[in-house]
């Protein structure tokens, strides 16, 4: 603990994001450049060294927390990457895209805002690359072993590093024509630029991990040929089976998911396409969906130059401070958030009948309704209560020419046959059921990831990428040295 009077002395200090203004001309990334490293060392200095450090725990990865806060206080950043990536892969991807359940776990945040965590590990990993901390660690000797992971999601990569690095040769099969899955199309650049994934891929590809992209196991290749041609088979597909909104009006032209919208501008960035096909320019565009994919399609719209955009959220809004009563420390709480897409939102005012920001709360679509040529024209919404049941007389229409469906996923796609000609068992929720050591029904075959687990967060992916790696290690060679922070049965922390 560098300085016992941290957490009493100095304030909390985020890294502070680009005036909005300037970053919605851009898809950089939100944040100043070069903002951090000034402040974090002080940063660091906040945390209390406590006895019990609920960080851990509230982390599914388990990261050494206070560990690397004092190191960092101490400007020893190779240490600090050493005891980082100890127990994460991909510390730039979850400093930058997790939401932190970490800091609401920190103990400090019972009666203050918590210490910056996300901010001190991307900070570490950022400093990591620059300096040289993170080079390739190709395994000594290999085992003779095989295995295919299927998908190279956070979930694939993490588990595919951590196999390549014990020995075993390593092949990642990719549907998209790039690696990354979310990461790669799902996530705005604004988010995370692309070069930090390009980074770790290179790395890997130096350890050894081999890639295979444009290929649909299930389609292109056999899934029961890759079965016999690999002693083990890692399914980390994600959960990419939307959530549909069965309503009147459904099947109008303009009316899309989510993921169908996210991924075309992406490809925009990526230099693949001048304009996107789905573009929200000059158009009035309304979210259906308060979650964080709501946000990144909002963040997206604004930057396409939008004529309004407006988000949906069933939820009433949330208040400021977390409900100790319903929420008690350490839980991940549900309060009101301003992401940076709401922050534009805000400030650009993309939606003047909003609640709030873009987001119109406690708010159910009720039907669509479109032009003489099929093409949406507007949304029917309702205000509702806590049971979601209507609210009489708050019925009001929105403006859409564009309709963005930000509902969830709720399993694995079976479309591409992988999961019937693997002889899979499912839960009843769609996901793949697997045993307390990751493995399915089919031998030789696990299932990690929002795939088998449903969908959930980044630090999430990554600690079932890292666990599920140790139960093939230890199915192939009867042992394992791998770390395996989670089980399958384990949860977030909630009341």
């Amino acid at each position: 603990m560098a300085d016992p009077k941290g957490f009493m002395t100095t304030p909390r200090q985020e890294w502070p994001r680009r005036p909005v203004e300037q970053r919605v001309r851009d898809w950089d990334e939100v944040y100043v450049p070069g903002a951090l490293l000034p402040i974090i060392s002080k940063q660091a200095d906040r945390c209390m060294d406590c006895g019990i450090p609920f960080c851990h725990q509230a982390c599914p990865l388990g990261n050494l927390i206070p560990e690397w806060n004092d190191l960092v206080s101490r400007e020893d950043w190779r240490a600090a990457s050493d005891r980082l990536h100890a127990t994460n892969n991909f510390p730039e991807f979850t400093g930058r895209l997790c939401p932190a359940p970490c800091e609401a776990g920190c103990v400090l945040a019972i009666n203050q805002p918590a210490v910056t965590i996300k901010n001190v590990e991307c900070a570490i990993a950022d400093r990591a690359w620059e300096e040289g901390f993170t080079p390739p660690r190709p395994p000594e000797r290999l085992s003779g072993k095989t295995v295919a992971v299927i998908g190279s999601g956070p979930t694939g990569l993490a588990a595919a590093q951590q196999l390549t690095r014990a020995g075993h040769t390593v092949a990642v099969y990719e549907k998209d024509d790039r690696i990354g899955g979310l990461m790669r199309y799902g996530i705005p650049e604004f988010k995370m630029e692309k070069r930090h994934l390009e980074r770790r891929i290179e790395q890997m590809r130096a350890e050894g991990t081999k890639f295979r992209t444009s290929t649909v196991v299930g389609r292109d290749v056999p899934a029961d040929e890759l079965r016999t041609r690999y002693d083990a088979v890692v399914i980390a597909t994600g959960a990419t089976a939307w959530r549909e909104l069965p309503v009147p009006g459904r099947a109008l032209n303009g009316i899309h998911q989510a993921m169908e919208y996210l991924p075309l501008a992406n490809r925009v960035c990526e230099g693949d396409l001048e304009v996107s096909p789905l573009s929200a320019a000059g158009k009035h565009v309304v979210i259906v969906g308060g979650g964080d994919t709501g946000a990144d399609c909002l963040g997206t719209a604004v930057r396409e130059g939008a004529a309004s955009v407006t988000q949906l959220d069933i939820y009433a809004q949330p208040g400021a401070e977390r409900d100790e009563d319903s929420e008690p420390w350490p839980t991940y709480p549900k309060i009101y958030r301003l992401s940076a897409a709401h922050e534009e939102a805000r400030e650009l005012r993309t939606a003047p009948a909003a609640d709030a920001d873009a987001r119109l709360f406690a708010a159910s679509t009720l039907r669509f309704t479109g032009d003489e040529r099929g093409n949406v024209r507007s949304l029917h919404l309702v205000e509702v209560d806590e049971q979601r049941l209507a609210v009489p007389g708050t019925g009001r229409t929105l403006p859409a020419d564009l309709v963005l469906l930000a509902l969830g996923f709720s399993g694995p796609d079976q479309e591409d046959g992988m999961i019937e000609q693997l002889g899979l068992a499912l839960q009843p929720r769609g996901t793949i059921a697997r045993d307390d050591g990751f493995a399915t029904n089919t031998p030789g075959v696990f299932a990690a990831g929002d795939a088998a687990r449903g969908q959930s967060l980044i630090v999430w992916a990554i600690a079932e990428g890292r666990a599920v790696a140790a139960a093939v290690d230890r199915y192939l060679t009867g042992r394992s040295r791998l770390p395996a922070p989670i089980v399958p049965t384990d949860r977030p922390m909630v009341v």
